[in-house]
């Protein structure tokens, strides 16, 4: 599984919350944590430099009581400048693998700055990318928070559609399963999603026999995973039905990939990884497409 996140906090999103909880994360395995909070650069600076107070106030908030514990190594990085840059630069420094990011408020100006962030993540493919809300997080108590950390990747539910993505997203899932410590990953939940009308389209057209082999791959090939796999075929729209089955099934997370780079957060074309992203109330672990 992952052992050396990142998490980038604004102080303001509730990931800041997340150094209270340093032993939770050890027993997901986390072997090193790093906090990063950027500071922007005034504008009109000839030569850009950090308020020592501004790093101060970040330093002192980013400090919790349980920052030393066995087997784990916490960081703390407050940089200054773009947050892509700083992004880029401590996920080099700490060879970081995995990204954790709070997600912007729907409609907002920021989440069309924080689409623009995920998107060249993306197309740099550094690490897969752990998007939460900050609402949850900023509501949550303190031992519903403490028991959502130590179960964040134990229920995963992978939307499948027999496309490249999903099955990328799937080889992915079986090499965390593979790698997991005990009691991380402990289910796994396959939902294929057709429109009204689509499972009589298909059987009708000549994908049929491809797209039931693939669908019957992917089910023999999830057994294999050495984790509890469940799988269901439904009618209905899409992102709908994913985030509803989501909530039935009881699942930590969201997990999926995106056919292209440039679709995942483009507000002008529609796409499935990037509607989850925006509309999933889940955290959603997010695969970014190989090159």
């Amino acid at each position: 599984m992952f052992q050396r996140p990142l998490i980038c906090t604004n102080l303001t999103d509730g990931l800041q919350r997340l150094v209270n909880f340093i032993p939770c994360f050890a027993k997901v395995g986390f072997k090193q944590i790093t906090f990063l909070h950027t500071i922007p650069f005034l504008t009109g600076q000839t030569i850009p430099r950090l308020d020592e107070n501004q790093v101060q106030v970040a330093r002192d908030r980013l400090t919790g009581p349980h920052l030393s514990v066995e087997g784990v190594e916490v960081n703390i990085e407050v940089q200054g400048g773009r947050i892509l840059d700083c992004i880029m630069n401590a996920v080099k420094k700490y060879k970081s693998d995995l990204i954790v990011l709070g997600a912007s408020e729907r409609g907002s100006l920021g989440e069309r700055f924080f689409g623009s962030t995920i998107t060249e993540l993306s197309k740099r493919n550094i690490a897969p990318l752990l998007i939460v809300r900050p609402q949850l997080l900023s509501a949550y108590r303190r031992e519903e928070l403490e028991l959502r950390c130590r179960h964040l990747f134990q229920d995963v539910l992978v939307p499948y559609d027999a496309s490249k993505a999903a099955e990328y997203t799937i080889e992915k899932i079986k090499r965390l399963a593979h790698e997991r410590p005990p009691e991380v990953l402990e289910s796994c939940v396959l939902c294929w999603v057709m429109e009204e009308g689509g499972y009589t389209a298909l059987l009708e057209s000549n994908d049929n026999l491809a797209t039931q082999k693939s669908w019957q791959r992917c089910r023999h090939n999830s057994r294999n995973l050495d984790i509890q796999v469940s799988t269901q075929i439904i009618q209905g729209e899409p992102i709908q039905e994913i985030l509803r089955v989501a909530n039935e099934s009881d699942v930590s997370a969201i997990a999926c990939s995106s056919s292209s780079l440039g679709k995942l957060i483009d507000w002008s074309i529609p796409s499935c990884a990037g509607e989850i992203l925006r509309r999933s109330w889940h955290p959603v672990l997010y695969f970014p497409p190989e090159k």
